[in-house]
């Protein structure tokens, strides 16, 4: 089943996209895990599309269960172009002092899925995420 719904450009609407997940996961009893790393991938990207994407509207959430996976979308239309599926790694071997500010959210955003594309087709760009569900957090 997959669940579809339109937030606004706001970090103020954080607090309805976490209700809008956890009724999905509730229905798909799904565990801790991947719960927790669905939340923060969620807001990880909402928050930087609202912070850093000049658009106009909302943002478009779709989630769904296919078999032991996991998939969501994140739509932003009327936006600029920028592949956060190619945004370089950060070197987290540095002491805090000498690394340069931003991305390592979205390096943590890429180490707790296993898929990450990116979509930018007339001005709207589409984020999409899958997660291979563990047998023991379903």
């Amino acid at each position: 089943m997959s669940e579809k719904r339109t937030f606004a450009r706001s970090i103020g609407s954080l607090e309805d996209i976490f209700s809008f997940l956890s009724e999905f996961f509730q229905r798909e009893n799904l565990g801790e895990g991947p719960v927790f790393a669905f939340n923060f991938v969620v807001e990880e990207l909402f928050t930087n599309m609202v912070k850093y994407n000049i658009g106009s509207g909302g943002i478009s959430i779709e989630i769904r269960r296919r078999g032991a996976q996991l998939l969501l979308d994140l739509v932003d239309e009327h936006v600029d172009p920028f592949d956060i599926a190619n945004a370089p790694e950060k070197d987290t071997s540095l002491p805090v002092e000498e690394r340069e500010p931003g991305g390592l959210g979205l390096q943590l955003v890429k180490s707790m899925v296993d898929k990450i594309a990116y979509e930018y087709r007339n001005r709207t760009m589409t984020i999409s995420v899958a997660k291979y569900l563990e047998h023991e957090n379903v």
